[in-house]
């Protein structure tokens, strides 16, 4: 992977990650039960862009964690606002707890590629010096 494409890879792993911040918002506002229509279609629209972003990311890295189909389960357990707002409280916080671990890997994963460009920024400063 040249320096042009990983940058490209981190950012969108950036992007990637702030979708994940607005589930969890979605979350919250499931919890509190104050949504409507928008919120819904919102929601929907964002599931989208993770689940599109996660085989754009996938295609570029191979990663152990999270994993696709972790991360597809997630997605799939959280249908719609209204459906997570009928949740106990009991499972509404398991699927917090699913996508914090989700979250936390996502951004180990951001923290591996950053290494990996200063890495290869180095190499190339080191290479143009000689």
């Amino acid at each position: 992977m040249n320096a042009k494409e990983l940058h490209q890879l981190i950012a969108q792993t950036e992007t990637h990650i702030e979708c994940w911040k607005q589930f969890s918002h979605f979350l919250g506002v499931a919890r509190e039960k104050k949504f409507g229509a928008v919120d819904e279609t919102h929601f929907l629209e964002l599931k989208s862009l993770i689940v599109q972003d996660l085989e754009a990311i996938f295609a570029s890295i191979e990663a152990a964690s999270p994993s696709k189909e972790e991360i597809l389960s997630l997605i799939g357990h959280a249908a719609s606002l209204r459906y997570l707002s009928e949740l106990s409280g009991g499972e509404l916080r398991a699927l917090e707890n699913h996508w914090h671990k989700i979250y936390i890997a996502w951004h180990s994963i951001l923290g591996q590629l950053k290494v990996k460009q200063r890495a290869e920024h180095s190499k190339s400063l080191f290479s143009w010096k000689s």
